[in-house]
């Protein structure tokens, strides 16, 4: 008999979770004989705790994990992996986007192909503003330019993976998870299912562009070194085209000196173009330093405050 574990990352998602626990249960005991919903509350500060505990009277097959505080959504997922202990596990958000009713397609797929992991693919994004649309459209096809693993287009962390892949996943020590390009890069078989992405159930994203921002760089920094590679080019490039500058600077001099002209603005603007070249690779340089640093204190990825 097959078990289905599903992992929901959660943070101040009162006014989704209960309808989140519905439907999810309302799945799952349709379709699935052994299953378990494992909610880890990632340092909520509304009542989504409350919420969760309160859910374990009525349903045995829940856990809830508790931050200390808030890490953030991948180790959120990563301690629902750690702790999930059935032969399937599903990952998905709290917030309905994804909806609970692929999971048995996903299952069922995954038993048809023989498969290690199902990633569900977004055939339309629903509720989405046009600049989040392109601009998660154009950073996947970035990513893959730059990047040795190939990651699937237009996903997300809403995927299955099986207990070979979860395994593998908890050896990986690494702090700052990429989740998504990791499981990418474990290998094994990997299919798509496609899906329409819903609007929001309730409550507002916490995902604003910040964090975007912040998770889209985490992703490029983890899987491609060719920033670094860029930078280097870039200045090897712009030391080449200076060298000529002056060469042909030198000529104009010898053989054209009615021509010559000092001038102070060329000078000022060649200084601050060079600056800002320079700041700019030594910020890509900082970045993939600050993660160095970051793994090297080897602090834990979360803390657990209680688990029920």
């Amino acid at each position: 008999m097959v078990k289905i574990s599903v992992v929901v990352p959660c943070y101040n998602e009162e006014s989704v979770i209960v309808e989140t626990n519905s439907q999810l249960n309302a799945v799952l005991s349709t379709h699935f004989q052994e299953y378990e919903i494992l909610y880890v509350n990632d340092g909520s500060k509304d009542k989504t705790k409350e919420l969760l505990i309160s859910f374990k009277g009525s349903f045995p097959n829940i856990k809830s994990i508790h931050f200390s505080r808030n890490f953030g959504h991948q180790p959120a997922v990563s301690a629902g992996i750690k702790y999930a202990t059935g032969d399937y596990i599903i990952i998905i958000d709290a917030d309905l986007q994804d909806p609970p009713a692929l999971i048995p397609d996903m299952v069922k797929k995954a038993e048809e192909e023989n498969a290690n992991v199902v990633y569900a693919v977004r055939k339309s994004r629903m509720g989405e503003s046009w600049f989040k649309k392109m601009t998660a459209k154009y950073y996947y096809r970035l990513i893959n330019s730059m990047s040795e693993t190939q990651l699937p287009l237009d996903t997300g962390d809403f995927r299955l993976i099986d207990r070979k892949v979860a395994d593998a996943f908890n050896n990986i020590e690494e702090k700052q998870k990429y989740i998504r390009g990791i499981i990418t890069w474990i290998g094994f078989k990997q299919v798509p299912i496609e899906y329409d992405r819903e609007e929001r159930f309730a409550g507002e994203t916490h995902y604003p562009l910040t964090k975007m921002i912040q998770f889209a760089m985490r992703g490029l920094l983890y899987f491609s070194k060719k920033p670094l590679t860029l930078a280097t080019n870039l200045g090897l490039t712009l030391v080449a085209l200076s060298v000529l500058f002056f060469i042909a600077q030198f000529i104009k001099w010898i053989f054209y000196p009615d021509t010559f002209e000092i001038g102070w603005m060329s000078i000022f603007g060649s200084i601050i173009f060079f600056g800002g070249i320079q700041m700019l690779s030594m910020g890509v340089l900082g970045a993939y330093i600050g993660n160095i640093f970051d793994e090297i204190k080897n602090r834990p990825e979360y803390i657990i405050d209680e688990i029920n």
